[in-house]
């Protein structure tokens, strides 16, 4: 299975251990599902781990290292087309990416912009929890 991870989706698999999005990273580890991404959210996830706001809930050596497997083991994708399909301009890469990486799943956080679009291009929007009852049925 092939899925987009919003940002938030990542950040939370780095808070919080034991939840469903830190359950979909480690899927992911462990080859379980495809991770695509893109330059854009890859910047994106580094601009997000270096805010203060985040460094009390943060280990740096951890943040790093989901960076670094990013970079070594997901599907990034460089040139994204343009997308104006969110309420929330800033979501349209991800939109852009899993349209372009063809994925089977978007999966967010987000149930104000992401989620309540619903489906795109008929790529499903959903929860983690939504995901990886999907992944348990597949």
């Amino acid at each position: 299975m092939r899925v987009v991870l919003d940002t938030n989706i990542l950040i939370g698999a780095l808070i919080t251990k034991g939840t469903p999005p830190d359950s979909l990273y480690q899927a992911w580890l462990r080859g379980t599902i495809e991770l695509v991404t893109s330059t854009t959210q890859v910047s994106e996830l580094a601009d997000v781990f270096a805010r203060r706001q985040l460094r009390k809930f943060l280990d740096p050596d951890e943040a790093k290292s989901i960076v670094e497997n990013i970079n070594t083991s997901a599907l990034i994708l460089d040139e994204l087309p343009s997308v104006f399909l969110s309420p929330d301009p800033k979501d349209n890469h991800i939109l852009a990416t899993a349209i372009s990486g063809d994925v089977d799943l978007i999966v967010s956080g987000d149930k104000r912009d992401m989620l309540a679009l619903g489906e795109i291009e008929n790529i499903p929007t959903v929860t983690a929890r939504e995901a990886l009852e999907r992944l348990r049925n597949a």
